[in-house]
């Protein structure tokens, strides 16, 4: 185990080993919450790297920004794990990890005899094991493999986002990969802490298909209550009203007004008390019935008002609010600095981890490796990579 540099403090995973054979993204940002706060990941990558040191431009250097957004905290090694005694040299490795995490098409393992079945349970019996797959390994979509924009289409996300009357349209972030990581690094979690009791590791399968339809929500069980298809309404909310972005004077703002008391409120601060008394918006049901007079009242009185300073007015006074803004406002924003979720080193910038530990806080101890720059660290063969500096939080 490496041990943190001086000038960190270990974090909540320290004394843990991952070992890390994903690329891309689910697994890759599963590992890097686990590195962030003290874990020792290994990132073992094919002799041609993560094809996401390709995904530009940007690039920093000869690697592409997608890959220095969720590969800090890392070592890496390359290993070509289609020959036998690189094989071995990843076995050698499982004796003292923790966890492995993978997301090979479902079946490789297996074929190289490192499946967790048929050998990985037996000789490493504490050894937690996560693969993260499109499908899972049977059933009809069984061992097909899985990327996120397709699995947005098949599993509706994409049927729910987009402008009323216009096509379905995909989920700008790749919100699937995401939260697959996030259920891979909880699912791990579980395990190790059943670990605790038992002695025994387990596996884990954190799958692109479950997962897009684990956030369906209301959707999924309006549909089970209503038994009717849900249908694109832009950024307007299905269930409560006035829940969308609205026109200003100035910038678009959106307004998520929860309960009775905000809506009386807003309507109090943009001086059009009457609104709130009207019988048309008594209450949320009854506003989402008369949705698009409800819009016509509100952007006439909008229209007179700037939009930052009013949605600034509105928050201030416990009506949820905000100006739409770009991501250069955003990661200008005094609240982004306070909050430190930025990492500035040198050419390195990436989003801080979201997770806040009063004792044993995440640390930024290592930008993302170069290929194969660990590799004699490792397993004590020659590496043609200088080492790397280190990064701290900005």
């Amino acid at each position: 185990m490496v041990a943190p540099p001086p000038s960190f403090a270990p974090g909540s995973m320290h004394g843990l080993r991952v070992v890390d054979l994903s690329r891309v993204l689910g697994g890759p940002y599963c590992t890097q919450i686990l590195a962030d706060h003290g874990a020792e990941v290994i990132k073992i990558e094919p002799p041609g790297g993560d094809e996401t040191r390709g995904w530009g431009p940007p690039f920093d250097g000869d690697t592409a920004s997608y890959f220095q957004g969720v590969n800090r905290n890392k070592l890496g090694a390359v290993l070509d794990l289609s020959q036998p005694a690189e094989r071995e040299r990843l076995l050698a490795l499982l004796e003292t990890a923790d966890v492995l995490i993978e997301n090979f098409k479902i079946g490789t393992m297996e074929r190289w005899g490192l499946g967790y079945d048929t050998v990985l349970r037996t000789r490493f019996p504490r050894l937690v094991y996560c693969r993260v797959s499109g499908f899972g390994a049977d059933g009809p979509l069984g061992a097909l493999p899985g990327y996120d924009a397709a699995v947005q289409a098949l599993t509706g996300l994409m049927s729910v986002n987009g402008e009323a009357g216009g096509p379905p349209l995909r989920i700008g972030v790749p919100i699937i990969d995401l939260v697959t990581g996030l259920n891979a690094a909880i699912g791990i979690l579980m395990a190790l802490r059943e670990r605790e009791t038992s002695g025994r590791g387990q596996f884990v399968e954190a799958a692109l298909f479950d997962c897009a339809l684990s956030i369906l929500h209301p959707h999924s069980v309006n549909y089970f209550y209503s038994g009717k298809e849900p249908q694109r309404t832009g950024s307007a909310h299905p269930n409560i009203t006035p829940y969308d972005m609205f026109h200003t004077g100035g910038c678009d703002i959106f307004l998520a007004v929860g309960n009775n008391s905000q809506f009386a409120a807003l309507c109090r601060l943009i001086e059009a008390p009457q609104i709130a008394d009207d019988p048309r918006f008594a209450d949320n049901r009854l506003r989402s019935l008369h949705r698009s007079e409800l819009r016509a009242e509100l952007e006439q009185r909008l229209a007179a008002w700037d939009g930052q300073e009013l949605a600034d007015r509105l928050i201030r006074q416990g009506v949820p609010c905000a100006p739409v803004l770009g991501l250069g406002a955003v990661f200008a924003h005094p609240h982004t600095a306070h909050r430190a979720m930025k990492v500035e080193q040198g050419a390195y910038r990436a989003i801080a981890s979201p997770i806040k530990l009063s004792r044993t806080p995440a640390t930024y101890r290592s930008v993302p490796p170069t290929l194969g720059e660990h590799t004699a660290q490792i397993f004590g063969k020659p590496s043609s990579e200088a080492p790397r500096t280190q990064s701290k939080s900005a």
